[in-house]
């Protein structure tokens, strides 16, 4: 896979975000880069007018429309088999670019050359930084998750979402949220792909967990930023949709990198967690 025909390779796997997805194209192109870069546009059976925009608006990005939603992880993948780029970055629909913040990442990947995946400082639309760092799960942190007790006692898994982590400094991490994460093609062709059994949650998580195990590293840097709308695709989907997804792929990960004794357990507290999803759903309506 010598390619390497640009600089950058930007992939966008959009569902039903038509408004965020111009917005984060119109951001993308209308700074001069100095880089040479090509973006593109998964669609997952948006219906809402987002591939038919994107033609009319932006014809230099490479759009594949799929007729059904293929998820984020096999998604994401159908622009990765078909990019050129040095450097891969993965870009959520729902964020927006600012100065510079390509040009930055990609010379920091340069001068990082143990770096396999970096990520930027995100915002919110307040300019107020968004945490994006977690630590690799445990059974411990997962079962205070399935639980619901977090919204309770969010110290029970400080460590895990990282509530110490100093957003100011660059550091190497164990995971990135997956709205900014620019990967290493030299990684891609070592590890492979996106695990496609993740059909959303829990797969970059796992490509974290794979790319340190090659002995890369996984970096946060605030040298550039970019604003994030998160979470606006799943939005969408009611909670104990959301739930049923979240605990399988949890499950999964947890049977690929954990103990068999692990994986029993998160697969025993999962009905729990669907059971008092189900409730919480039921009292709010």
């Amino acid at each position: 896979m010598d390619k390497n025909n640009y600089d950058l390779s930007i992939v966008i796997v959009n569902w039903k975000v038509k408004d965020l997805l111009e917005k984060c194209l119109t951001s993308i192109y209308k700074r001069p880069q100095n880089l040479s870069f090509e973006v593109f546009v998964i669609d997952n059976a948006s219906q809402d007018g987002s591939v038919e925009m994107v033609r009319k608006k932006f014809s230099q990005a490479k759009l594949i429309a799929n007729k059904e939603n293929r998820g984020f992880a096999a998604a994401n993948n159908q622009g990765i088999k078909k990019s050129q780029g040095e450097f891969i970055l993965l870009l959520n629909p729902d964020t927006e670019i600012l100065d510079n913040t390509l040009e930055k990442m990609v010379n920091f990947m340069h001068q990082h050359r143990d770096a396999g995946v970096a990520g930027c400082k995100l915002l919110n639309l307040d300019q107020t930084p968004q945490p994006s760092v977690r630590r690799f799960p445990s059974l411990w942190s997962q079962i205070i998750i399935l639980s619901k007790l977090h919204h309770l006692f969010l110290k029970l898994i400080s460590y895990y979402l990282a509530l110490d982590l100093d957003y100011s400094k660059t550091q190497g991490v164990d995971q990135l949220m997956g709205a900014f994460f620019m990967i290493r093609r030299k990684v891609i062709e070592q590890i492979g792909l996106l695990d496609e059994n993740f059909y959303i949650w829990f797969e970059e998580v796992d490509f974290c967990k794979r790319v340190k195990s090659k002995g890369w590293r996984i970096y946060y840097t605030p040298q550039a930023e970019i604003i994030h709308h998160q979470g606006q695709s799943f939005k969408q989907v009611l909670s104990f949709e959301k739930q049923k997804i979240f605990n399988k792929s949890l499950r999964y990960y947890f049977k690929k990198h954990h103990s068999f004794f692990a994986y029993l357990i998160i697969s025993m507290i999962s009905p729990i967690s669907l059971f008092l999803t189900y409730f919480v759903q039921l009292i709010r309506k």
